[in-house]
C-alpha cells in the first residue's frame, strides 16, 4: 500500500441465500479515505431505500461509475463476514477471494482480485478488526495502554474478540462464540421474538424494540436463575406453550399469550437484559484486571446497547470508554479504511458523525437567524418538524441532520410523533436533545459523558423534572439524551435549542429519526419532502432553508 493513494473500503458479502430481507448480512457500505480523512461513505441503504440494504454487490459499478471512481487509483480492502471472505459482483466484473484463515491476523491479509477489467492489489480486513477500527474516524488514534473489543452477533471468526493496544501495536487477547447466547438474546431468541411479536424479516429491528421493552419491567434475581436453568428458552420455535407451562407450574402464573402489558412478561424481558449486562461487565472487568488497560474503545452491534453502556460507564473500569456511532455493521468499511490508513499514515483524522455524503456532496446548510426562529416558534407551538442538513449521520442514530423535532414535555405529543406519524410499537421511548447546561439541568449530573454526544448512554431524569421532559422519559425513569457541547457539533441545533432556551423556556427537544415505518433514513431532501409529506409534518428544513 502507497501513502499517496486513497483507500477504497468495501462491505459488501453476499448473504447466505436470496432474501427479500437481509438475514445474515446487513448494512452493506463504503467509504474512502485520503491521508486519514473521509471523503466519501455511502451506506447502501441510505440511496436504495430498503432496509439494511445488502444489495451492494448488485449495484457497485452503478455507483462507482456516479462518483467516477471505476478507473480510479486507490489501494482496495474488502471486509469479510461470517458467511465467508468472497466478495462477487452479480455480473462477475469485480471478484474478490481473500485466503481462509482460522486464526484472526492482526493486520491486512493480501487477496486475489479481479476488478473492472483487470487484475488488482486487494486486501481483506476481518470483521472484528474493522469494528474495532471503525472508532479511530471519531476518536483519532488510539491511546496507549488500551483494550479493544468487538460485541456482535458474529464476525469472521467469533462473536466476541478483544486486543491490547499496548506500546502502540495491537495484540489478540482472545476471540471466541463464548458470549453467543449474550448477542443471541437480542437477535435470534425464539422467547424474544415471541415477546416482541417479530417475525424472520423483523429480525435485524428486534434488539433495539427489545431494549425499549425491557425498561417497563424489573429484574428479579428468581426469574434470572429460571431463564438460566432454561437456557433462556432460544430454542422454543414454534412450541411457545412451553414457556407458558413453566410459568405456570414453575412461577404459578396462568399465560395464555404474550401479553406485552403483563408485568411477569415485562420483568422477563428486563432480567433477560440485566443477564447480559452483568456478563458483559464481568467479562471486560477480568480483562482489565489482566491487561491494566485504562481505556476501553467498544463496538459491535451489541454496543448499541443503551442501558449496557451507561453501566459499564458506571462502573469505572477505565478512565475512558470510546463507542463510535456506526458501531454496527454500517461502520465497517469506515473502520476498514481507518485500518489502511493508519498503517500508511499512522494517524487518522477525527471527523463528526455526519459523513454520509454519497451523490449528497454538495449540501451544506446556510440559515438565516430568522429561519431559526420562525422553526422555534413552531416547536414552540407543539408542532412538527423534520431537518434535512448537510450530510446524514454515520450509523442508526439521527442525530438532527435527519431528525424529526418535537416539543418533549408532552406524552400527548410523543404518542402522536412516535405512534401516529411514525407507526412505531407503543413502548419504544422517544429521545431528548439538549445543550449541556439542560442535560445537567434534567440529571444534575456535574459533568455529562461525551458519548452523550452520539445518544449512545442514557441518564437518569430527576423526579421532580421528568414532568418539564414527560415526551422523552422512558417508564424506567431514564432518557437517552443527545447533548450539544459546543457549537460546531451542530450550528443549526445549537443556535435552535439556544433560542427555545432563552426566549420560549424550552430546555429539550425530542430528536427521533426522520424516517417512516420499515424505511431508512432520509438521505436526500427529495426523500425528507416525501417523508414529511406522508408523516403530515408541520414544516421541513432542508439545507438551513425552511418548507412548508
Amino acid at each position: 500500500m502507497k501513502k499517496e493513494k486513497p483507500t477504497l473500503a468495501i462491505y459488501g458479502i453476499q448473504d447466505r441465500g436470496n432474501f427479500e430481507h437481509p438475514l445474515y448480512v446487513h448494512d452493506h457500505n463504503l467509504a474512502l479515505m485520503h491521508n486519514g480523512k473521509v471523503t466519501h461513505f455511502l451506506q447502501q441503504e441510505r440511496i436504495s431505500r430498503r432496509k439494511r440494504d445488502n444489495s451492494l454487490h448488485i449495484h457497485l459499478k452503478e455507483i462507482m461509475k456516479q462518483n467516477k471512481l471505476l478507473d480510479g487509483d486507490y489501494d482496495l480492502v474488502f471486509t469479510d463476514n461470517v458467511v465467508g471472505r468472497t466478495f462477487l459482483t452479480s455480473d462477475g466484473e469485480a471478484r474478490f477471494e481473500a485466503p481462509l484463515n482460522n486464526r484472526l491476523s492482526e493486520g491486512l491479509e493480501k487477496g486475489k482480485c479481479w476488478w473492472f477489467g483487470q487484475e488488482k492489489e486487494a486486501h481483506v480486513l476481518n470483521h472484528e478488526l474493522a469494528h474495532i477500527f471503525s472508532c479511530l474516524p471519531f476518536f483519532g488514534p488510539f491511546k496507549e495502554n488500551s483494550l479493544l473489543v468487538h460485541f456482535d452477533g458474529g464476525a469472521s471468526v467469533s462473536n466476541f474478540s478483544a486486543a491490547h493496544f499496548f506500546n502502540g501495536k495491537l495484540k489478540w487477547l482472545e476471540y471466541h462464540w463464548d458470549l453467543k447466547p449474550m448477542s443471541t438474546i437480542y437477535n435470534a431468541n425464539a422467547l424474544v421474538f415471541a415477546i416482541i411479536g417479530a417475525k424472520l424479516p423483523e429480525q435485524n429491528a428486534v434488539p433495539g424494540k427489545f431494549m425499549g421493552f425491557a425498561g417497563f419491567g424489573n429484574p428479579r434475581p428468581e426469574i434470572e436463575d429460571w431463564l438460566i436453568e432454561n437456557n433462556y428458552f432460544q430454542n422454543i420455535w414454534g412450541k411457545t406453550s412451553h414457556f407458558f407451562r413453566k410459568a405456570k407450574s414453575d412461577f404459578g402464573i396462568e399465560l395464555k399469550s404474550f401479553d406485552q402489558k403483563n408485568p411477569f412478561i415485562q420483568n422477563v424481558a428486563a432480567s433477560l437484559q440485566h443477564i447480559f449486562i452483568q456478563q458483559i461487565i464481568n467479562k471486560l472487568k477480568t480483562l482489565a484486571e489482566k491487561t491494566k488497560a485504562e481505556n476501553l474503545y467498544y463496538t459491535g452491534g451489541s454496543a448499541l446497547n443503551i442501558v449496557a453502556n451507561t453501566k459499564i460507564i458506571e462502573q469505572n473500569i477505565f478512565k475512558n470508554v470510546y463507542i463510535p456511532p456506526c458501531t454496527e455493521d454500517s461502520g465497517l468499511a469506515l473502520g476498514a479504511a481507518a485500518f489502511a490508513e493508519w498503517k500508511k499514515h499512522g494517524t487518522v483524522s477525527k471527523h463528526g458523525p455526519y459523513l454520509n455524503n454519497w451523490g449528497i456532496e454538495n449540501y451544506s446548510e446556510n440559515y438565516s437567524p430568522e429561519t431559526v426562529l420562525t422553526v422555534a416558534k413552531m416547536l414552540a407551538e407543539n408542532k412538527f418538524v423534520g431537518v434535512c442538513n448537510g450530510f446524514g449521520e454515520a450509523g442508526p442514530r439521527a442525530l438532527a441532520n435527519r431528525s424529526i423535532l418535537a416539543r418533549a414535555n408532552s406524552k400527548k405529543i410523543a404518542r402522536e410523533l412516535s405512534i401516529n406519524k411514525k407507526e412505531r410499537e407503543w413502548y419504544r421511548p422517544l429521545a431528548p436533545v439538549a445543550l449541556e447546561k439542560n442535560t445537567r439541568y434534567f440529571t444534575e449530573k456535574n459533568s455529562i459523558h461525551p458519548l452523550s454526544k452520539y445518544m449512545l448512554i442514557d441518564f437518569a431524569v430527576l423526579p421532580q423534572k421528568q414532568k418539564e421532559l414527560a415526551g422523552a422519559v422512558h417508564a424506567d425513569g431514564t432518557a437517552r439524551f443527545q447533548t450539544l457541547f459546543e457549537k460546531n457539533q451542530n450550528p443549526f441545533l445549537f443556535d435552535l435549542l439556544q433560542i427555545l432556551d432563552e426566549k420560549f423556556n424550552v430546555k429539550a427537544l425530542i430528536n427521533t429519526s426522520f424516517n417512516t415505518r420499515n424505511e431508512p433514513i432520509v438521505h436526500t431532501t427529495e426523500d425528507a419532502l416525501a417523508a414529511a409529506k406522508k408523516m403530515k409534518l408541520a414544516g421541513t428544513v432542508l439545507n438551513g432553508k425552511l418548507h412548508f
